[in-house]
């Protein structure tokens, strides 16, 4: 399932807010654009109020036909950031990718550049899919999110840019735990450590949700391997850093278990036989 969220939206409007001229009406159905010379107000207008009405690829129409009669044009501008969103919108994403790749082409200085490079980052974080498929998706999202907060930085871009970022290495690392998991199922301990090291190692994936998960799935890996002292030193580092989670207090019963006595108590629950099988 796709990760979405429409906060994107809400400096979208801000954007679309800000280009506004007062819109003229237009008619209920969707017009086969012609090339005929009409006022750049007229189409623009069009255009917009078809926007306000929700009619996403009507608007498009009226943009795309700004930008070819006025190209280079202080409309055209306009109209492209237009077609971004009405793009977006639509869901239409590589259509507004395009168009973003397209207005920073032709206006890298506009201080509008900053929309472009940020929603160009979101359709891509729009598109992210769930940890058991390619991350292909994730990986351009955080590239184009890191190069905002990079670029944009105590802008409203960048501010949402780095709460995404939090969501991509969230997802990426979720990722290495099922690769890790399925080694750890399939009897690969070896290829199961990388990936938990990956996650614990990263220090982008050590504020997410699923490093505590990752020391203790070394702890297992390690006692199944006999290799007793890893075992303990990565248990220590769970119990530092984790002591109310539950997977410190798993960790804590198998080292215990196993003979040994880690130095900090857990104070969290042990989690029941259920929630303690690998996920699948």
């Amino acid at each position: 399932m796709p990760i979405s969220l429409r906060s994107s939206s809400v400096l979208a409007l801000s954007v679309v807010a800000a280009l506004t001229v007062a819109a003229c009406n237009g008619g209920s159905q969707r017009p086969r654009l012609a090339y005929e010379e009409r006022p750049v107000e007229l189409l623009y207008n069009t255009g917009y109020e078809r926007l306000q009405r929700n009619r996403w690829a009507d608007a498009v129409d009226y943009f795309q036909e700004v930008e070819r009669q006025h190209p280079y044009s202080e409309w055209s501008r306009r109209a492209i950031l237009m077609q971004i969103y009405a793009y977006y919108r639509n869901g239409s994403y590589e259509e507004s990718i395009a168009a973003a790749d397209r207005f920073i082409q032709l206006f890298p200085g506009s201080p509008s550049a900053a929309y472009a490079f940020y929603m160009r980052a979101t359709c891509h974080f729009e598109q992210i899919v769930d940890v058991g498929r390619d991350q292909g998706r994730a990986e351009l999202a955080l590239a184009g999110l890191r190069d905002v907060a990079r670029r944009y930085p105590g802008t409203p871009y960048a501010t949402d840019a780095v709460v995404k970022i939090d969501l991509v290495n969230d997802q990426l690392a979720g990722k290495e735990m099922a690769i890790g998991r399925y080694y750890q199922r399939a009897r690969q301990p070896l290829a199961a450590i990388g990936r938990y090291q990956a996650v614990v190692e990263n220090e982008a994936f050590q504020r997410t949700s699923h490093t505590p998960e990752a020391l203790y799935r070394l702890v297992e890996v390690y006692l199944a391997l006999g290799l007793k002292d890893e075992a303990t030193r990565n248990g220590a580092v769970l119990g530092f850093n984790y002591p109310g989670s539950p997977w410190y207090a798993e960790a804590y019963a198998l080292l215990t278990e196993d003979g040994q006595r880690p130095d900090t108590e857990p104070t969290g629950r042990r989690e029941s036989w259920l929630q303690r099988i690998i996920p699948g």
